[in-house]
């Protein structure tokens, strides 16, 4: 359980922050980057949830496990799996939360047209706020697979396929809340030449 009495505790007046097994590691270390960058779409989903939250109940709800789910990730993240005995078992992204957003996805582009064209990122503030926060997902799922590449830095690969469906569903939920893809803003391409 997490008890967070103090707030700031000055450990970190050095550019250095603590790793959930103890590591110290620089807080532009890309490992440091990685669960940020989660954090800051865990951040840019609340924002789009005050957008889904009346009108989009079904959608607001899977926002909801996804910001839990996102606390998650972090935490797989800011806990490497070097093969260490630690004091608690480090908390894992898992096979079932990426089935559960795969079934997600499925069922809600069911409903929806195929695309044709490109769209751009808007049409409604739900949309909007949608996207931003796929485009987030997407660069902390690039920083992971850059993690993921250096020595000695595992990563969890069901991490690394959890936040690609995450993009997924957000691109998915985003035509939805825009009147079922309807008033989806479509891409003309070489428009302004």
């Amino acid at each position: 359980m997490v008890k967070l009495n103090k707030i700031y505790t000055r450990t970190g007046d050095d550019g250095s922050t603590g790793l959930g097994d103890g590591q110290r590691r620089s807080k532009a270390d890309l490992r440091v980057e990685a669960y940020g960058t989660v954090d800051e779409a865990n951040a840019c989903v609340g924002m789009a949830r005050l957008h889904t939250a009346a009108a989009h109940e079904e959608i607001d709800a899977t926002l909801a496990r996804i910001q839990n789910d996102l606390f998650d990730l972090g935490a797989d993240l800011c806990v490497p799996d070097r093969g260490l005995k630690l004091d608690y078992e480090p908390l894992r992204i898992v096979a079932g939360q990426t089935a559960r957003l795969e079934a997600e996805i499925d069922r809600l582009n069911a409903g929806l047209q195929p695309l044709r064209s490109f769209i751009l990122p808007g049409g409604s503030p739900a949309a909007a706020a949608l996207h931003v926060a796929r485009t987030v997902a997407r660069r902390a799922e690039r920083l992971m697979v850059a993690l993921a590449a250096q020595p000695d830095e595992p990563v969890n690969p069901e991490a690394i396929r959890y936040v690609n469906r995450l993009s997924d569903f957000l691109f998915v939920a985003g035509r939805v809340v825009n009147d079922n893809g309807k008033a989806d803003v479509l891409w003309v391409p070489g428009q302004s030449r």
